[in-house]
């Protein structure tokens, strides 16, 4: 029945935002609460007015559009318009998820700006912001399908995750957005590593199981993000699992 119906659409995350309108014979209190109960947005009593279950399609189709748009803005970084670390977090859970359900590798690449603090100290912070918007957009340049994320993970850290990506593949991404930044030839008189804009890049691939977690992944990015810097910055360091 339309209870039923309404329970398992709202059951399910891809359906579950889709407005339901019960229109029915039924027109007791009790079954119109009981709609709403089971994820009903409105409930129309029978014999209707063509034009009031327009006008309420209408109410219910802007409300969601209002929901979409406040969803989207909550997962994006205001300053760069990318994905942001809230985003980035979700993703990674429900991708490390998917390929451990199909026995499939997950990659990911921590990216830091190499000596971005002394930009700022030089330049300014509104040129500061300038440079994080510039690399948002290089980075998100380099990608070439649209399950791949690109996010800011928080002040000049950005994180890329690759969903069914191997070790080759990932690298070959990771240097495409080292190269992609460096090509930007934003000047940089601060730094020791070179005289324009450079970012270092930790890379890791795991396959996920029932053993490990998501933060593995995380962790083992990290380790050859700080790898990277290690050995002079403006590289890429890897692993895989």
């Amino acid at each position: 029945d339309g209870y039923t119906t309404c329970q398992k659409i709202k059951a399910n995350p891809e359906t579950a935002d889709i407005p339901v309108i019960f229109v029915t014979a039924q027109d007791s209190s009790f079954d119109e609460a009981h709609a709403f109960t089971m994820g009903g947005a409105d409930f129309i009593s029978k014999p209707v007015s063509p034009a009031v279950v327009r006008a309420r399609v209408r109410a219910q189709l802007t409300i969601k559009a209002q929901a979409d748009l406040l969803r989207r803005l909550a997962f994006v970084d205001g300053l760069t318009g990318i994905a942001n670390r809230r985003q980035f977090d979700e993703s990674l859970q429900a991708a490390w998820s998917d390929t451990k359900r199909r026995h499939e590798p997950l990659g990911l690449i921590r990216i830091d700006v190499d000596h971005f603090k002394l930009y700022n100290d030089t330049y300014g912070h509104e040129r500061g912001d300038a440079c994080l918007q510039a690399v948002a957009d290089a980075l998100k340049s380099t990608m070439k399908r649209g399950l791949d994320l690109v996010a800011r993970f928080g002040g000049e850290e950005f994180a890329v995750l690759l969903p069914n990506t191997n070790l080759e593949g990932v690298l070959s991404i990771a240097e495409d957005c080292r190269r992609s930044v460096e090509a930007l030839q934003i000047p940089h008189r601060s730094s020791s590593t070179a005289k324009t804009i450079t970012i270092s890049l930790g890379a890791a691939v795991l396959v996920p199981s029932q053993q490990t977690a998501a933060e593995e992944l995380l962790k083992t990015a990290d380790k050859q993000l700080y790898a990277a810097k290690q050995n002079g910055r403006n590289r890429v360091a890897a692993s895989a699992e």
